[in-house]
């Protein structure tokens, strides 16, 4: 937008401007503002226009995008609406749950077989440790006899 430009051609002219000895005030060219503020002026009117009509073409936009997104919803529902009607998808869909379960099932029995083969090897070890063990206390309860 050309009248920030302005604006900060106005800003830059302040801050540059030489300032009057023991005060805050400072030295302008009074004219070169002054004919910086009309041109604002003259833009001004045009970029409002556009501003409102950006605003109504974002709004119009919005409306129609909305509108859009509300028809593929309805469509979308129809559409899974009609799928769960069709007896074949149902039927299928019932076949593969039974299958996941199977599966789910077949898993969960080589899971507990396979922990349990685990903890008997350890325990056959730990087992083995014990009766070798108890031979020795055995053999050395016979030599102090």
């Amino acid at each position: 937008m050309e009248i920030f430009t302005l604006l900060e051609t106005i800003e830059e002219m302040l801050e540059n401007s030489k300032t009057i000895p023991f005060s805050a005030k400072s030295v302008v060219d009074k004219e070169e503002i002054l004919e910086i503020i009309k041109e604002i002026r003259i833009k001004l009117p045009d970029e409002l226009k556009q501003a409102k009509w950006v605003k109504e073409e974002r709004q119009r936009i919005l409306v129609e995008a909305q509108k859009e997104a509300d028809d593929i919803v309805k469509e979308a529902e129809n559409r899974i609406i009609s799928m769960i009607d069709e007896h074949e998808i149902t039927r299928k869909a019932y076949e593969q749950k039974a299958e996941i379960i199977e599966t789910a099932n077949e898993m969960s029995r080589e899971i507990s077989k396979g922990t349990k083969d685990y903890a008997d090897n350890i325990l056959q070890n730990i087992e083995d440790s014990l009766v070798n063990a108890l031979q020795i206390i055995q053999n050395n309860r016979k030599e102090l006899k």
